[in-house]
């Protein structure tokens, strides 16, 4: 597989659970995406044989550079999953350091590393001799928790160490694990620690729009950007990326209602409509069984801002064959030609 690549022109996807599968890092990947990250793996379900791993590890040829992301909080089973991961195929992964979700980090795992370092390196010294150095990046959060008797900020003193272990890349969700997606991100904190370790650092969160990433890799000077919730919501993100820092153009921070706001000319509708019928195309060809399941929780993301969503979201509800998504979309306002 190609390697990962860490330019402010090279936008990634971040592997988004139970989003990021092979039909969308192919769409994403059209649209602009440099690298792409699979969807969060577990280390143990990898090494005892999950029923649903196989389908996260699916791809393609032209899915690369691909970054295989884990979570686990035991050495041994973070290193054996990466030496399975290498026996088919895989050169590059990712520790999630950074996930608040509970159902992972009651295990340990996730953000719940940053309460306990030592195990944190314990778990990178493993995959790290188990990959090779160089070939494995870490997701991180500025801490567990802000304030005394609580993890507080760990996010310089455990980059500074997985640097000098060996990881390739560090990626910073600056905010506290317990804050999960509230309050505001401090991106200081990203370029703090773009000054304080000598390998990449990729900025994330909230990133919604072309925008974000330009205006924070100018801010921090980070080496890179990860959209997540913003690619969801809009594909062609990274293309959006790639023209602004072409025009040269700093944006600066927009208000609140200014965010959710999108071109609404005839060409913006047309590219949409292209957008969903491209990911239904992928959908049907790679995400089997879950294809059209997935496509009724998409299109209501691609279409929010446009009148009519909130009765679209209705009518996928009861969407139950390909005929009758084609027949939706066709309804849809700004649509020309069925999918």
């Amino acid at each position: 597989m190609n390697a990962p690549v860490f330019r402010p022109d090279a936008p990634w996807l971040a592997p988004l659970a139970g989003w990021s599968d092979l039909a969308f890092r192919l769409l994403c990947r059209e649209q602009g995406a440099a690298v792409c990250c699979t969807e969060m793996i577990s280390a143990k379900g990898l090494v005892y044989g999950g029923r649903h791993t196989e389908d996260l590890l699916l791809t393609v040829p032209e899915d690369s550079p691909l970054v295989a992301q884990l979570f686990g909080a035991e050495p041994f089973f973070m290193g054996e999953a990466v030496r399975r991961l290498r026996g088919m195929g895989f050169a590059w992964f990712d520790v999630n350091m950074g996930c608040s979700v509970h159902k992972v980090s009651k295990t340990g795992s996730g953000a719940a590393l940053l309460r306990d370092p030592a195990l944190a390196l314990a778990v990178a010294d493993a995959v790290i001799a188990a990959a090779g150095p160089g070939r494995v990046g870490f997701k991180l959060r500025l801490g567990w928790s802000e304030g005394p008797g609580r993890s507080g900020d760990v996010y310089l003193s455990l980059g500074r160490e997985l640097a000098a272990r060996g990881a390739g890349w560090l990626t910073l969700h600056p905010r506290y694990a317990l804050q999960k997606f509230s309050g505001a991100p401090r991106y200081s904190a990203l370029a703090e620690l773009a000054r304080a370790v000598p390998i990449p650092v990729i900025a994330s969160g909230d990133l919604f729009r072309a925008e974000d990433g330009v205006r924070v890799l100018a801010e921090t000077g980070a080496a890179a950007v990860m959209y997540a919730r913003g690619a969801l919501g809009d594909p062609a993100v990274f293309a959006r990326h790639k023209a602004l820092l072409a025009s040269g153009r700093v944006p600066s921070a927009p208000a609140h209602a200014e965010r959710e706001k999108r071109a609404d000319s005839p060409a913006e509708r047309e590219a949409l409509m292209r957008l969903i019928q491209r990911h239904a195309e992928l959908a049907r060809r790679w995400s089997n069984r879950t294809a059209l399941l997935k496509m009724r929780t998409f299109v209501p993301r691609y279409v929010r801002h446009i009148d009519g969503a909130r009765a679209l979201r209705q009518k996928l509800i009861h969407c139950t064959d390909w005929d009758a998504l084609n027949a939706i979309l066709a309804d849809i306002p700004f649509c020309t030609d069925r999918a």
